[in-house]
């Protein structure tokens, strides 16, 4: 299957990452690294290193998640830490919030700014990686930098008892 490397998503990532001085090249990978063990795999590094890009309803209004693919979100937990209830949002209110699709949402390039939590854990990794617009596509990146172009706020995701 062909790919349209002129995606409109892509193209907006890519203007928002020259915007904020980012410049990870995007590469275009064979098969759709939709879930963090694909991208990792695709690319030869530790699952942990991938920027999961997670959209939730934070008491209504979007709240992306950049999440260690090592591990899952706990809502709950999170949501208390943040002063709200977390819920997921569905595949209409992720396309609505960022103008991508499940499977492909990056961490910038949206229609408006989005109120977002960088996961700790990405500290770990002196390179991330993280979704560009397109299940099938993918920069690399680091935690400072994805907290420094998404406005982000460093929190850990998981309570440390789990």
């Amino acid at each position: 299957m062909s790919v349209d490397r002129s995606h409109p998503a892509v193209l907006r990532v890519r203007q928002a990452l020259d915007a904020g001085g980012v410049t990870g090249e995007i590469v275009w990978l064979d098969d759709a690294a939709s879930t963090a063990a694909l991208a990792a795999a695709a690319l030869g590094v530790d699952v942990g290193a991938i920027a999961n890009s997670l959209v939730f309803l934070l008491d209504g209004e979007p709240l992306l998640v950049l999440t260690s693919g090592a591990h899952r979100v706990d809502t709950a937990w999170l949501g208390e830490r943040l002063g709200g209830t977390i819920g997921r949002a569905s595949a209409s209110q992720v396309k609505d919030a960022t103008g991508q699709v499940i499977g492909g949402v990056a961490p910038v390039g949206h229609p408006a700014p989005i109120r977002t939590v960088v996961d700790v854990a990405l500290v770990e990794h002196q390179q991330v990686w993280a979704a560009a617009g397109h299940a099938h596509t993918v920069y690399p990146t680091t935690f400072d930098e994805l907290l420094r172009v998404t406005n982000g706020t460093a929190s850990a995701v998981v309570s440390s008892t789990d």
